[in-house]
């Protein structure tokens, strides 16, 4: 049987998915929904980045009036997990450094609790600047602070040297770090070799609830889902896409997510002759975009780095191989099952390399690969129960469970 846990917790972010941005923050979303059923209270305070450029007179008078009336606009709301959602906006001007967008977060939440600190024992920040450090500064101080590490400009981060101390010193204090994966891990023990014990790799979280209507039986409608960045190879998707569809008229491409890059993919698509079989969706909110993969037949994934790649793993879990480069976190996330999963193709600039991968995984689609043993391994890795039983053991060590609370559909 299920216990409850009769404590809060509280989780501090940047990100989280709002009408405008559904897709920012995802992942802090998912994390939420898997570990915050069964506690007395769990509180998310989103800090919501409002960037703008004014003169640094303004700025100080911004924040001014910012401080005095955030604590009267504080109203919370409900969001998934039971847990209640209070947005703090903070206002940066633009240009600021690592370190002061920590320290504008840290002063946001401060002005938002009349500078009273957060009433939970355990608070949970996402990256560690400037989540972690706003959680450092204003937690009480017998709460224990951990933090869960998945920026993709970590490198950025370590590579100012005031933010380098600042995290320095959040590792000194904190209670642990949660790294999403290896990609995330091994530059920080790099970087700050005596917490190396500190830095632990717990996943992001994935819902393998819903399940697929249908099977796969050929893979002709490709998705991607993402920023339509040039990070996440998106060029070079669309290049593929053309070389295999003059194979396979049949073949169509959705891409779901929007980004500077849209323009010239439109463009380019109507240069290769493909722009019938093209469809951009625009950004969309993250239920709709699981609900895509379980309509479509193949995510093509060729991203130039990831720490994790949820999205690779979210498309197992919706019953759909991949096709996905070896960019840090996929490889990891799907080790041991690459072959059962889908294909892994290197990351370069190429297109004839993606589209050679999707030939090989078409040739052997119908006799090399276990998509059901692909989505029950990675269930038990990075299903919403495993990963909020870590946190569980992490967060509160003497409040032993045997089996953890059911997952939860989106």
């Amino acid at each position: 049987m299920t216990t409850a846990f009769p404590s809060s917790v509280a989780i501090l972010t940047p990100w989280y998915p709002s009408t405008q941005r559904p897709f920012l923050g995802a992942f802090v979303k998912a994390m939420v929904e898997a570990t915050a059923p069964g506690y007395e209270r769990v509180t998310v305070y989103q800090c919501d980045e409002w960037a703008g450029r004014h003169s640094a007179a303004e700025d100080a008078e911004i924040v001014r009036a910012h401080h005095a009336l955030l604590p009267h606009a504080l109203r919370g709301y409900p969001t998934v997990g039971g847990a209640t959602r209070l947005h703090l906006p903070v206002p940066l001007p633009v240009g600021l450094s690592y370190a002061e967008i920590a320290q504008r977060h840290s002063a946001t939440v401060s002005a938002a609790l009349g500078g009273q600190p957060i009433d939970a024992p355990v608070v949970h920040a996402h990256v560690g600047l400037p989540g972690g450090w706003a959680a450092l500064r204003n937690a009480r101080p017998d709460a224990r602070v951990f933090v869960t590490e998945h920026a993709t400009f970590l490198d950025a981060v370590l590579a100012q040297p005031e933010a380098r101390e600042m995290y320095a010193e959040l590792l000194r204090r904190c209670a642990g770090v949660f790294a999403v994966g290896r990609a995330v891990r091994d530059p920080l023990v790099e970087a700050f070799p005596e917490y190396a014990d500190r830095v632990r790799i717990i996943p992001n979280p994935v819902s393998f609830a819903a399940e697929r209507a249908t099977p796969v039986t050929a893979l002709r409608r490709w998705l991607f889902v993402g920023g339509l960045i040039p990070r996440k190879g998106v060029q070079r998707l669309l290049e593929a896409f053309a070389l295999c569809r003059a194979d396979d008229p049949t073949l169509t491409l959705t891409f779901v997510g929007e980004g500077p890059l849209q323009e010239k993919l439109t463009a380019r698509a109507a240069e290769l002759g493909v722009t019938g079989a093209i469809r951009f969706t625009g950004a969309v909110p993250p239920e709709q975009a699981l609900g895509l993969m379980r309509e479509h037949d193949l995510l093509v994934h060729p991203s130039q780095f990831e720490t994790f790649g949820m999205t690779v793993v979210e498309a197992s879990a919706a019953g759909m191989p991949v096709l996905v480069t070896r960019c840090g976190g996929p490889e990891e996330s799907l080790a041991g099952i690459e072959d059962a999963a889908g294909e892994l193709v290197p990351v370069e600039d190429d297109p004839e390399s993606l589209a050679a991968g999707y030939r090989r995984l078409r040739d052997r689609f119908t006799a090399g690969m276990d998509l059901g043993l692909a989505r029950r391994e990675l269930a038990a890795r990075y299903g919403y129960p495993a990963v909020a039983q870590a946190h569980r053991r992490a967060w509160f060590p003497d409040h032993v469970t045997t089996d953890p609370a059911p997952e939860q559909g989106h």
